[in-house]
């Protein structure tokens, strides 16, 4: 048994089998063969090595005529090692002696080579490990076959883990069949965390190197409230977790009837709840909590892990879904924030070298005018059956804003033409994520209809520290009092200006921030489905004036450290079953 730490995302307990992805890319079933069956089963064992043998043969030829021996010599060193008798013998006794499946037998011997190759001190051995993990694929291609269960068409459930997950390859994840993910790579607002929490689903990032300690099959737990990963449990911590998941639907259960209860302070300040969302199918999860309207609909998605980017139809149909969903309840359309590290399969290859200070979001739509007028018409007639409105993302000059909203007024004039329905007065607004924003936050509050602070990214350009770097993930914090000055001038700008303003960062759906956030003025947040109903506790247990003075002490500290340790012991005095929680 081994277990990992690394940084909890989303809550809850998941037991099951794992899903490595970025090494074989696929499941390797964990089955157990029967006693009349070992024989075949060899023989299957037996032509994946006659033909991985051949494959690797044909390489070593063709490198050789093509670029010389020396470089053949690669793939002749894999065919030594696919020719070892010994290590074909430990598979056959795996089969043999354990009823082992042939793709189990072939990932367990071949990672316990992988481990000791990496954990000797010759660096030309060490990197040795990546020979093996070839060879460990190859066979397991020749073994599976056609039977191959890729990521994206599963049939049963899995716990997925990863070195990292790109935006675009968490659009393509089976939402029926994944139950938890781990990653290697992230931190506590990347993309992979901010889809677990809309998909419910226990997640740790930030493990640091594990991959190769684990097969595809292994019964894994994720404990997604500790961010702890335990590799291969024994029988004992398997019964303890399942214990901790009862608990953890019990504490949902509770939660759950506070549905039907406003979200007020106990003081009776009116607070307004919403939800974030990736997916249309998340609005059921948004009204089962009780959530009074989408805050955020980030719309990237439609245009990763597709081929080609979505048309009018695409978008209209994804939006009008989730606008006739809720019903008269409002829903806050983002326009696309791609660009950095959310880049749609169809985009160019060239690598920015600073992808978060780059081509990106608004910036990137306004250098693509026909993709971003297409979204702005399906926005515009998804209008005209709900309760709509639509905020461009990362807008850093008046400039941006005004060109933004002219791309629209153009994109109006061409629906008036069609003669398509729309609401002629959608509100407009902005997200406030980077420091001129809220510079300049009097002016931008003259030109919108609403505001709201999108901390992910407001964090990372105040400080300097790339989200989703996990070398400097201990830098990044919405605690800081740099983020909470910056809060608290846009919060008093908008007040002045008599325009909405709502915080739709993961902060909002940290308990540990709601008394700061309404002491700083907020009476708007929006948060992840899940987080609805917690947050929503933790507002109706406090009165404004104890928000009030929580948030003038946390403005005075020096560091995020101080600020947070305080934030926790004042939840921990309203609500003492929570603290840890937090």
């Amino acid at each position: 048994m081994q277990r990992l730490q690394g940084i909890a995302v989303s809550p809850g307990v998941a037991i099951g089998e794992a899903l490595v992805m970025g090494n074989e890319g696929f499941r390797i079933p964990r089955r157990f063969v029967a006693r009349d069956a070992v024989d075949d089963e060899l023989r299957r064992l037996d032509a994946a090595f006659t033909v991985s043998a051949q494959q690797i043969q044909r390489n070593c030829d063709a490198v050789s005529s093509e670029l010389g021996r020396e470089y053949g010599a690669i793939f002749e060193a894999h065919l030594q090692m696919l020719n070892d008798a010994r290590l074909r013998g430990e598979m056959e006794q795996l089969i043999r002696e354990r009823h082992y499946s042939p793709e189990y037998a072939v990932s367990r011997a071949l990672r316990r080579y992988v481990k000791v190759f990496q954990s000797l001190d010759n660096n030309y051995l060490a990197e040795r490990a990546n020979d093996i993990v070839d060879i460990e694929k190859r066979l397991l291609r020749n073994l599976l076959g056609r039977r191959r269960e890729e990521i994206s068409s599963l049939t049963s459930p899995v716990l997925v883990l990863a070195h990292n997950l790109t935006p675009s390859e968490v659009a393509t994840l089976d939402r029926e069949f994944v139950r938890g993910l781990v990653t290697e790579e992230g931190g506590s607002s990347s993309h992979t965390a901010i889809v677990a929490q809309g998909l419910e689903i226990p997640a740790v990032v930030g493990t640091g190197s594990f991959l190769t300690e684990v097969s595809g099959g292994d019964v894994v737990i994720i404990d997604g409230d500790h961010g702890q990963v335990i590799l291969q449990p024994d029988e004992e911590t398997i019964a303890r977790y399942r214990h901790d998941a009862e608990q953890h639907r019990s504490h949902e259960a509770h939660l759950a009837t506070l549905r039907d209860l406003p979200a007020e302070t106990a003081d009776g300040a009116k607070i307004e709840l919403l939800g974030n969302i990736e997916f249309p199918h998340e609005v059921r999860h948004c009204l089962s909590r009780g959530a009074a309207g989408i805050g955020l609909y980030r719309t990237e998605f439609l245009y990763l892990g597709v081929e080609s980017p979505p048309d009018e139809e695409g978008h209209f149909r994804a939006y009008s879904a989730v606008v006739q969903a809720m019903g008269n309840r409002p829903v806050v359309i983002r326009t696309f924030d791609l660009g950095a590290d959310k880049a749609p399969a169809q985009a160019s290859a060239d690598d920015e070298k600073n992808p978060f200070l780059g081509l990106r979001s608004t910036r990137l739509a306004l250098r693509n005018l026909p993709t971003f007028r297409t979204q702005l018409r399906a926005i515009l007639r998804a209008s005209a059956v709900g309760n709509v409105r639509i905020m461009f993302p990362l807008i850093a000059t008046i400039l941006e804003l005004r060109q933004a909203k002219m791309v629209l007024a153009d994109v109006v004039e061409d629906l008036e033409e069609r003669g398509e329905p729309f609401n002629r007065k959608l509100p407009v607004g902005m997200m406030v994520e980077v420091p001129s924003a809220v510079m300049m936050i009097d002016h931008f509050a003259e030109e919108v209809d609403f505001l709201s602070i999108g901390t992910n990214d407001l964090i990372q350009y105040t400080l300097a520290v790339d989200r989703s770097n996990k070398d400097v993930a201990d830098l990044y914090s919405a605690s800081d009092p740099a983020v909470l000055k910056l809060i608290k001038i846009a919060v008093d700008a908008a007040n002045r200006h008599g325009k909405p303003i709502n915080l739709c960062g993961q902060m909002s759906g940290n308990s540990t921030y709601t008394m700061l956030l309404l002491g700083l003025g907020l009476r708007q947040m929006s948060v992840a489905a899940a987080a609805v109903p917690e947050i929503k506790r933790v507002c109706r247990s406090v009165t404004l004036d104890q928000c009030r003075a929580v948030a003038e002490r946390s403005l005075a500290m020096e560091n995020a450290r101080d600020v947070t340790s305080y934030l926790k012991e004042e939840l921990r005095r309203v609500l003492p079953d929570m603290a840890d929680v937090a």
